[in-house]
């Protein structure tokens, strides 16, 4: 992922927006990282030994074994401090995880559902679930040049992969969210963000 030296590895899952968001950062801050994809019904041993889950992403530092996205991601960010992802005050960096929080629970768990049955009897509900909630974040988009800071932050790789995979969903945004796709067509270009792609990802986008 680049030519920094480290010693992580990354059991990640090559279509997985919660192992995209720990790439994402990965590929920000510079880092080397053997990437162990794994697909689902087909999981390493390593991975089961290792992760009392059996989840992706789980990532490993030498020693230090660590799943949850969210854990992955703020570790990566003061273990490897430059360049910075979250700011240093304290309220601003409570603003930030709180807003992780809520895409977690708004967005992610509504793409969990369409992942796990695109063409289930509940996908289409849950498509528009997604699109209302997204939309209804837009005025968000529109504050500071990145979502809520003026700097990329953990919030913008927690964000990016479920708009990455909107058309891939099946989900189109309305004018109303020119915001959001000023703001994904400022993102998607990044380089940092285009090196966290996989194969699959890429795929997601082609026309």
């Amino acid at each position: 992922m680049s030519s920094r030296r480290s010693a992580l590895t990354l059991f990640s899952a090559p279509h997985d927006p919660w192992s995209h968001r720990v790439r994402i950062v990965l590929a920000e801050k510079g880092l080397a990282a053997d990437l162990v994809d794994v697909e689902p019904g087909r999981l390493p041993e390593d991975l089961l030994d290792l992760n009392p889950y059996h989840s992706v992403p789980t990532l490993v530092d030498r020693d230090l074994v660590l799943y949850d996205a969210r854990v992955v991601t703020e570790y990566l960010d003061e273990r490897y401090p430059h360049p910075p992802l979250m700011p240093i005050d304290p309220v601003d960096r409570a603003t930030l995880r709180l807003a992780m929080y809520r895409v977690e629970r708004d967005w992610y768990a509504t793409a969990r559902g369409i992942d796990a049955e695109p063409d289930g009897s509940d996908a289409a509900r849950l498509r528009r679930q997604l699109r209302d909630t997204v939309v209804a974040s837009a005025d968000l988009f529109k504050v500071r040049p990145y979502l809520l800071s003026a700097e990329f932050s953990l919030l913008d790789a927690c964000v990016a992969p479920i708009l990455w995979r909107l058309p891939h969903y099946g989900i189109d945004l309305p004018k109303e969210a020119q915001a959001i796709m000023r703001y994904a067509a400022n993102i998607f270009p990044r380089p940092g963000f285009r090196a966290s792609l996989t194969g699959a990802e890429r795929e997601m986008r082609v026309a």
